[in-house]
């Protein structure tokens, strides 16, 4: 015996009814507003992977010829740096050794500009002075702009003798806590 059409589509109606009033008796009555958890952002993934790509843009590079990696500075002020843009150096300087460059660890040495706080700054005027120093060919510098919800980051390795761009990429940050936390409390 076949059951009608309807019934079926009764039945069928019915029940989902009655799971989603289960489903509701389940649910807390916590005044808190819905919050939709979207993926973690994970900085050190999406680095290295800017990192490859900056490389595989970057003509004229020797492995042998050091590279001087500068602290990236805030967009808006090339004189202020912060957490976010000493962590973004960092990161980029361990994808340039893992990728088998040399780069100088500058911190070491008294050739540039260091604000506590700030960073090492690479202040134009000094580049061919620290690259001639160092026999460095090379400098690493970054730049980075918050907006609303996201960090824009541009990344350059730049020809220390004439300031000429031998490669450049760039990667946006979605503003989670975690990245939010590296910036400045003003912004």
């Amino acid at each position: 015996m076949t059951t009608p059409l309807w019934r079926n589509r009764f039945l069928a109606l019915a029940l989902s009814g009655m799971l989603g009033l289960s489903l509701a008796g389940c649910a807390t009555h916590d005044p808190a507003p819905l919050i939709v958890k979207t993926p973690e952002t994970h900085m050190i993934e999406l680095v290295e992977e800017a990192s490859a790509t900056l490389l595989a843009n970057t003509r004229g590079i020797s492995p042998d010829k050091p590279i001087i990696a500068a602290t990236f500075v805030d967009i808006d002020d090339l004189q202020r740096s912060s957490t976010l843009g000493r962590t973004l150096s960092e990161l980029f300087t361990s994808g340039l050794v893992q990728a088998g460059l040399t780069v100088i660890e500058v911190k070491m040495r008294n050739s540039l500009f260091i604000e506590q706080n700030t960073g090492e700054l690479m202040l134009s005027r000094d580049v061919q002075r620290l690259s001639l120093a160092h026999d460095a060919q090379a400098v690493l510098i970054g730049t980075y702009a918050q907006a609303e919800r996201s960090a824009y980051v541009n990344v350059r390795i730049v020809r220390a003798r004439d300031n000429v761009i031998l490669g450049a990429t760039s990667i946006r940050l979605p503003l989670d806590r975690d990245i939010r936390a590296l910036l400045p409390t003003a912004w």
